[in-house]
């Protein structure tokens, strides 16, 4: 099914000054903040890089920009709650590296899988650091992309329950973020989060975007 998950493009939302893709492009290219960056939005307790180095199953995932009225923005989706895999959770489009294929490989088919999105006309404009996932054993490898025009999304829905846009300002806005205390796997622990199109945004995706916001912030692009 063809799914418009905004209605019209809000072609008169103003949000200040538009994003740079280039700037976004020669940042990703120098050194990356990694850990450091990541752990602005980690559960208390977590490490990014868990003691354990075996046994990870590889994954991608993409953070696809694209203009709507000036300003750059990206998709996020929330996962069915029977998927085996952090059901429930927003998430970036992504998944499991196949027989054969590199990560920026996956990230564009998986993209293409669970939203449609022709990967033909995705420019890469590079990655951010790797992050590993203990509950699931996973590491990803996060990539940045760039489309000159929104696209037209066909979701997968057997794997994606809502698909939602979120302004890339957002990541430089302060009142975007909040923390709540949660019982997470067996204790207490302090959940820092995503505050984007009334949903909370944690875990290891929340972490992905903090990476982004910090080289924003390093490209000059963010507004902190």
């Amino acid at each position: 099914m063809r799914h418009d998950p905004s209605g019209p493009a809000p072609e008169n939302r103003r949000e200040g000054p538009a994003l740079s893709v280039e700037a976004i492009r020669k940042a990703l290219a120098g050194p990356l903040p990694g850990p450091a960056a990541q752990l602005r939005m980690a559960p208390s307790g977590r490490r990014v890089d868990p003691l354990d180095g075996t046994n990870w199953k590889q994954a991608a995932v993409l953070v696809l920009l694209y203009p709507i009225g000036g300003e750059l923005r990206f998709p996020l989706t929330r996962r069915h709650d029977d998927l085996p895999h952090h059901p429930g959770q927003i998430s970036l489009p992504g998944g499991s590296l196949e027989k054969d294929e590199g990560p920026e490989e996956a990230a564009l088919r998986e993209t293409a899988e669970e939203l449609g999105v022709d990967p033909a006309g995705i420019e890469i404009l590079g990655r951010l650091s790797p992050l590993k996932i203990p509950p699931s054993r996973f590491e990803i490898v996060p990539f940045v992309g760039y489309l000159p025009e929104r696209p037209v999304f066909l979701v997968e829905s057997r794997e994606v329950a809502e698909l939602f846009e979120a302004p890339l300002s957002i990541l430089s806005e302060r009142e975007a973020t909040g923390v709540e205390e949660w019982d997470l796997r067996g204790g207490p622990s302090s959940v820092p989060f995503w505050k984007i199109g009334g949903h909370k945004v944690w875990g290891a995706t929340a972490m992905v975007l903090a990476e982004l916001a910090t080289v924003l912030e390093c490209s000059g692009n963010g507004r902190r």
